[in-house]
């Protein structure tokens, strides 16, 4: 169970993952020592999992992305391990998600451009065994995206 005291530290943490000890001790009201237990209690018990810098997408140089639905043949276990192995090795798929409804799953791409995507999909995408479709949805404008849970 997640406290009240772990919510404001994990919602500072969230904006400013590069605060010093001191200042997130300062922003939640906890000394600087209580403050030092309750984050390493926190990463200890896998509840942070890591931090990381925020990448503007398109000023990176990864001007396209896709959100891809994605149908298996079969629901078997050696198909979908294949897939789910094969896609978590993939470093254009920032996120997959095994969905209800007409996909099984929904992956978020990201690439340099049109070239790049037409790459990914068949060298990499239509070349995994068990796929029945893959139907993308080229994402025009990015409305909102956040990692942040809403504490």
């Amino acid at each position: 169970m997640i406290e009240d005291q772990d919510t404001r530290i994990l919602a500072h943490l969230q904006k400013d993952g590069r605060a010093t000890n001191q200042q997130l001790a300062d922003e939640v009201g906890m000394s600087t020592s209580a403050c030092w237990r309750r984050v390493r209690a926190l990463e200890d018990s896998g509840v942070i999992r890591g931090y990381a810098a925020l990448v503007a997408r398109e000023q990176a140089g990864f001007t396209m992305s896709a959100i891809l639905h994605v149908s298996l043949e079969r629901h078997d276990a050696k198909f979908v391990d294949e897939f789910v192995s094969r896609v978590t090795t993939r470093r254009e798929v920032l996120e997959c998600f095994a969905t209800t409804g007409d996909a099984d799953y929904h992956l978020r791409v990201v690439v340099q451009d049109m070239a790049a995507y037409n790459r990914f999909l068949d060298e990499f995408m239509f070349r995994i065994p068990g796929i029945r479709y893959v139907r993308s949805n080229v994402v025009l404008k990015e409305i909102k995206t956040s990692v942040a849970l809403p504490f």
